[in-house]
């Protein structure tokens, strides 16, 4: 009976390894590659890297992990790349962020199956198999979206403004729209779509049917970008708060502005 039970075991264990192992697939315009953990943990260039204060974590993690721009051969600084979550999450990163780092170096972080990440609180659940993390990122002012996590593929893409040209504010509109139009790619689209248009799947529309420029006060608004929880408390609730390290003054008055002004440019899906 004994046997029978250790047999058991080893079987469940076998089962078990392979779910927390992955494949991510990268397409940069040369084909697709798809890299297993096991191919990506072998990788002569992977190495133990400190992140002293994780995005996801909230607390000093390490990692086995690869150089990310050493899975991006052929793509130019002034392209645009989308990083796919598992959970709908679509981050739109410029590549020269990766490619032409100033202080800052993003890398892969791999989960490895014999030695898995701990649990997300925040979603009750695994950030791997893969998450981009950044050494230094303050140097390059990295935003909180910039660290996708239960990442799944990486593509090259047009620019956001010619994907989705629904999105696009007025080219006459003032500065600071479209200023806001750069903050609300680099903050907001990775989870919303605007017009209907975008690849994330995560939270509400910010247009259709109603801008919450429309509904919300603005004090309230504002509270609610820095704090959801402060405007409505909700155990489940996915949207992190933007604190002024991520999401400065200036930003946020721009992306109001034009949140404001993409209210009066509606396209129904």
């Amino acid at each position: 009976m004994a046997h029978l039970l250790r047999h058991l075991c080893l079987i469940a264990l076998c089962v078990a390894l392979p779910l927390r192992a992955g494949e991510l697939t990268v397409d940069v315009g040369h084909g697709a590659r798809t890299y297993t953990t096991a191919q990506l943990l072998a990788r002569g260039d992977a190495r133990d890297v400190a992140i002293p204060a994780d995005v996801a974590f909230k607390r000093p993690m390490r990692y086995r992990a690869v150089p990310l721009n050493a899975l991006l051969e052929g793509v130019s600084p002034g392209d645009t790349l989308q990083f796919v979550a598992s959970d709908g999450f679509a981050a739109q990163i410029p590549a020269a962020l990766i490619i032409r780092a100033h202080g800052s170096e993003a890398w892969l972080a791999v989960e490895d199956p014999a030695h898995p990440w701990p649990t997300l609180a925040e979603i009750k659940g695994d950030a791997g198999p893969f998450y981009v993390v950044w050494t230094n990122p303050e140097a390059m002012k990295i935003g909180p979206e910039q660290w996708p996590f239960q990442l799944a593929s990486i593509h090259r893409q047009p620019s956001v403004s010619e994907r989705f040209p629904n999105v696009r504010p007025d080219p006459r509109a003032a500065e600071t729209v479209q200023r806001g139009f750069d903050v609300f790619q680099r903050t907001c689209f990775a989870c919303h779509t605007l017009n209907g248009q975008g690849d994330a799947k995560l939270g509400p529309d910010l247009n259709i049917p109603h801008s919450p420029t429309e509904y919300l006060r603005e004090d309230l608004f504002r509270a609610y970008i820095r704090n959801p929880q402060s405007l409505r408390h909700w155990p489940q609730a996915r949207m992190p708060g933007f604190d002024s390290k991520a999401l400065s003054e200036q930003d946020l008055d721009d992306l109001l502005a034009y949140l404001h002004h993409m209210a009066g440019r509606k396209t129904q899906p």
